[in-house]
């Protein structure tokens, strides 16, 4: 029996233990906000106890640990990173038909928040971890395992922190297993701008309209005038455009139809909007808030100029920006791509497609510092809605997937494949 067979068998024979770790690890409330974590860490803590495994908690603030484990084998070559996040999306009653808390077991899926973003994936990290221990001798590098605390809020607490202030987290290669679909590898993913808008104007009664015109009407002209963006032309390198063209069906299978349009466009969303006292008022004042997606090939730059430009025709109108994160992207068609696609079509006979991803994960933070960073996990079924779940299948075909890639990963001679094929803010 080979090796990559033997790791097959152990998952197979451990096949209800690797179930119920995921339906405990959901019962372990992690909502963030609030942000909250130590049950979550608690329970991976406990298990790598109950394993041997030695880690340490790392927790720049008492209420958001991180759990960070590594081991290297005699041959120390190379280093790749597993990362995935303890935190989960709050839950909003409404829609609910389980128990977002429970991790029911219902017809081979398993329901709760955070089933398939990402305890799944995070499991699956963790059990690649234990297994690979366990034939550590044989490995020719190091492997780490990182469970951070807040992704959800963008990582100040977990990914950013450890990468800023723990280098050795930082690898030659990061592999996770947030949600993708069995049929797509995320090498890159969009970025993002939030910013908020304010039009002033005197106001008056709302019959006197030759007084003063309608902040609110403002707003609406500026939100118009806001869709010129979309039209701002990504300059990708040729292999990246070529990948997200080839994407587009799997692009569409995952989220829907239209998704693969926007993939390398500017899209932009008001989410809040106020304005106004009373019906019979002129508003004086009014502020929207837009969250504005980049995609790989854009520079904040060029958005930053589009919108001081729409602004300059209303000198009524302040914004100011209040979060950014830039697109990141690294090479589709690297090692390590290279080698989830080859298992994933000796596992399920399943072809997949190098993808970029419409939201943003902490990914991003290794390939910013030019670090490839690969994601592939279970389909992204109730993501941030009512009824999330997983299918077991699923679950379990990712483990499998995660661990025989990273033994293919540190099994192998010869240095990591880097090529300087990434974007992003490099701080």
């Amino acid at each position: 029996m080979s090796e990559k067979e033997a790791l097959l068998a152990a998952i197979d024979r451990d096949r209800d233990e690797i179930i119920e770790f995921l339906r405990g690890f959901i019962r372990a409330k992690s909502p963030n906000p609030p942000g909250n974590t130590q049950e979550a860490a608690r329970y991976v803590s406990e298990f790598l106890d109950a394993e041997g495994l030695d880690y340490r908690i790392i927790a720049p603030n008492n209420e958001f640990p991180n759990v960070v484990a590594s081991f290297a084998g005699p041959q120390p070559q190379r280093h790749l990173v597993l990362n995935g996040h303890i935190d989960v999306f709050p839950v909003d009653p409404v829609g609910w038909t389980k128990d977002p808390w429970a991790g029911e077991m219902i017809d081979g899926k398993i329901y709760g928040r955070g089933a398939c973003d990402m305890k799944a994936g995070t499991s699956a990290s963790i059990f690649t971890y234990r297994y690979l221990h366990r034939i550590r001798g044989k490995l020719k590098g190091r492997l780490t395992l990182t469970c951070v605390s807040d992704e959800e809020t963008l990582g100040p607490w977990g990914a950013r922190y450890l990468l800023e202030n723990c280098p050795e987290v930082r690898g030659d290669c990061m592999l996770s297993a947030e949600p993708s679909g069995k049929n797509a590898i995320r090498f890159g993913e969009k970025g993002l701008l939030w910013v908020t808008f304010n039009v002033r104007r005197p106001g008056a009664h709302g019959s006197y309209t030759h007084k003063s015109e309608s902040a609110i009407k403002v707003a609406s002209h500026i939100i118009a005038d806001l869709e010129a963006l979309t039209n701002i032309p990504p300059n990708l390198p040729s292999d990246v455009e070529q990948a997200i063209r080839n994407a587009a069906p799997a692009v569409e299978e995952i989220w829907g139809n239209g998704a693969a349009n926007i993939i390398p466009k500017v899209t932009l969303n008001i989410g809040v909007i106020a304005g106004g006292l009373k019906v019979n008022m002129i508003p004086s004042h009014c502020r929207f808030e837009v969250d504005i997606r980049i995609p790989v090939g854009i520079d904040k730059d060029e958005i930053v100029t589009a919108l001081n430009r729409i602004v300059s025709r209303y000198p009524e109108v302040t914004f100011e920006e209040n979060h950014f994160t830039a697109p990141a992207f690294c090479d589709p068609y690297g090692e390590m791509s290279e080698l989830l696609r080859d298992n994933v079509k000796q596992l399920s006979d399943v072809a997949t497609t190098p993808i970029v991803s419409l939201a943003a994960t902490d990914a991003r933070l290794w390939r910013y510092r030019k670090i490839p960073a690969y994601i592939y996990g279970t389909p992204p079924v109730g993501i941030a809605s009512h009824d999330e779940h997983v299918s077991i299948d699923d679950y379990l075909h990712v483990v499998r997937t995660h661990v025989l890639s990273a033994y293919d990963y540190l099994s192998r001679d010869e240095p990591p494949r880097v090529r300087d094929s990434i974007s992003g803010n490099h701080n």
